[in-house]
């Protein structure tokens, strides 16, 4: 069941920046700054750097809706997710349709491709058309995109994280609690020598927060990892076959976690093809819940998130309250262990 928590007021917001305040920041002419921001016309490198430092540290957005069409209510709503070629962020957007199903708002996406630069020009070019809403995955935004997005005024939902304070509404999971859930189960089931399976953390600050619950729960117990194997870039299957065989050439291990399932994935292959026998040679645990997993010879052991609530709640939580409270909401949309078969 999901779990609404109020946190702290807000402090007062400034109003909207104008192009103005730009130009004084940067010394340059208003129409300078308007050629910038639409990129027309040839402007010198130095000056368009100067132009470009004002917009970030004043989180200025552009108005595209011109004249008196600025006073109209906009029917769109902006999703910013980091990719889509991983299913869980498919499984998301399923729950914003269906949430948008019965409404009159349309939903525009965007793409990330976890870079936090690229995500600062989306949310620029998706506030300048002036949503009414803007739903993005996570907390790790630059420090213009939350100066963009607390001036805003409209509705903020950060999806899939709860271990932060948003900037208005956080609707998603604690993914501390979840790795801690996952390390106290495994210690339970009489696992002691753990190793560790995963990708780039900068990338995906989710899997660290997972990493820091599980480090905490072995460390209640007496314990610590014994090996790790964490690979460059996005997870994928090929990556948690051969980063597997990397941790188990390390140590002598009784239990592999990974950052996600398809990194899992990839360890029970690399288990099949060398002939280590799972669960009695070696445990094998995963976090998502992917249907891959469950439709393994041996279902997949791991933590299953709430994916598609996750994104039908965000949009519910918008079409129930269209203004922006002055308090931060919090929904908890919770987690599943499933013991399945692996560890």
């Amino acid at each position: 069941m999901s779990k609404t928590r109020q946190r702290q007021r807000l402090p007062n917001r400034k109003s909207k920046v104008t192009v103005r305040e730009v130009a004084l920041m940067a010394d340059v002419s208003e129409s300078t700054v308007s050629r910038i921001m639409r990129n027309q016309g040839l402007v010198a490198d130095a000056t368009r750097a100067r132009v470009m430092e004002a917009v970030r540290e004043l989180g200025y957005v552009p108005n595209r809706i011109a004249g008196s069409l600025a006073s109209l209510d906009s029917h769109l709503v902006g999703v910013v997710v980091p990719s889509l070629s991983n299913i869980v962020f498919p499984e998301v957007l399923q729950g914003i349709s269906a949430g948008l199903r019965s409404s009159h708002y349309q939903a525009v996406i965007s793409i990330t491709d976890y870079d936090v630069n690229r995500e600062e020009t989306l949310v620029r070019s998706i506030l300048s058309w002036q949503p009414a809403a803007i739903l993005i995955t996570g907390f790790d935004h630059t420090m213009a995109t939350r100066k963009m997005l607390d001036q805003s005024g409209v509705r903020v939902i950060e999806m899939m994280d709860i271990d932060s304070a948003p900037i208005d509404a956080a609707v998603g999971m604690s993914h501390r609690r979840a790795g801690l859930a996952a390390g106290q189960h495994l210690i339970a089931r009489g696992y002691r020598r753990f190793g560790y399976v995963g990708h780039d953390w900068n990338a995906d600050r989710r899997a660290r927060l997972r990493y820091d619950g599980l480090s905490e729960a072995l460390s209640e117990a007496g314990l610590s990892f014994v090996a790790h194997a964490v690979g460059d870039g996005q997870s994928s299957v090929a990556m948690g076959r051969g980063q597997t065989a990397q941790l188990l050439a390390q140590s002598d291990v009784d239990v592999a976690v990974y950052s996600n399932d398809d990194m899992a994935v990839g360890g029970i292959f690399h288990c099949m093809e060398a002939g280590i026998a799972v669960p009695g040679a070696l445990g094998i645990f995963g976090f998502n819940g992917l249907e891959i997993g469950r439709d393994l010879p041996q279902q997949l052991s791991t933590i299953r998130s709430n994916r598609f609530m996750i994104g039908q709640h965000a949009i519910e939580l918008f079409l129930q309250s269209p203004d922006r409270p002055d308090t931060p909401t919090i929904i908890d949309t919770g987690f599943e262990v499933f013991t399945g078969a692996t560890a």
